[in-house]
Order: structure tokens, then sequence, then C-alpha cells
């Protein structure tokens, strides 16, 4: 993913990320639609003070799979200093969608992008 760094599992120790300051993971595989249709969507998370890695798991063999019990992808976990504490796991046949999306963006304290927008004022009456 453009401008994204791609880890595997050497980037862990054990369930910990091994990286400082709040970090959102997406679980991702090359051979999994749902996680090509999501991409676009985590990359747009992207912003002051977020900071993204995506953890290739495209190798059904790769460790990631049974160090975070992923079952479904794409899966996010935003990590604070190492540790994990938001996840968002796709759902079966679907993915993830917008509001899975919000979930991993309030987790990580951005704003969403329909709430940076200034709501419409309606005139006073007199």
């Amino acid at each position: 993913m453009s401008g994204i760094a791609t880890v595997g599992a050497d980037a862990f120790d054990g369930r910990r990320l091994a990286r400082n300051g709040t970090w959102a993971v997406a679980f991702l595989a090359d051979w999994c639609p749902f996680c090509r249709a999501f991409s676009p969507q985590f990359a747009a998370l992207a912003g002051p003070g977020v900071q993204l890695l995506v953890a290739d798991v495209t190798d059904l063999e790769s460790p990631l799979w049974d160090r975070f019990d992923l079952e479904v992808i794409p899966a996010v976990i935003v990590f604070r200093d190492g540790e994990p504490s938001e996840r968002v796991d796709a759902v079966p046949m679907r993915g993830l969608d917008e509001t899975h999306v919000d979930t991993i963006r309030r987790a990580l304290g951005a704003r969403s992008p329909r709430a940076a927008r200034p709501s419409p004022t309606r005139p006073r009456e007199g």
C-alpha cells in the first residue's frame, strides 16, 4: 500500500508491537478481495498523529495468524506503546465497512471526515 510500511512477524514481540506511540496495524493478504477493497479506506485514515502499518499475512504459514488469533481478515488492531488496545475484525464474506473504519478512527483519536465538515447553520428567526 502506497506510503504505508508493510511489516512481518519480526515487527512484533509476541503479541506486542515493537514500536512506541499509537499505531493502527491492518492484517492483510494479497489474495484476499476484502483486504484489497479495505486498503484505500485504511490508507485514508492517515493524517497528523496517525501512524499506520500493514502486517502482511499473505503466507498462511505466517506466525501472525496464530499469534493474533486471526480467523477473518482484514483485521485491524490499534496498539498503544506496543500493547493492543482496540481490535476490529472483518465480518465473514463482507469485510470491513465504514462503521468499522469509524471505530478505528475513534480508537486512534482521529476525527471523522464527516465530523470535520462544518454543519450548515440555520438562519435565526425572529
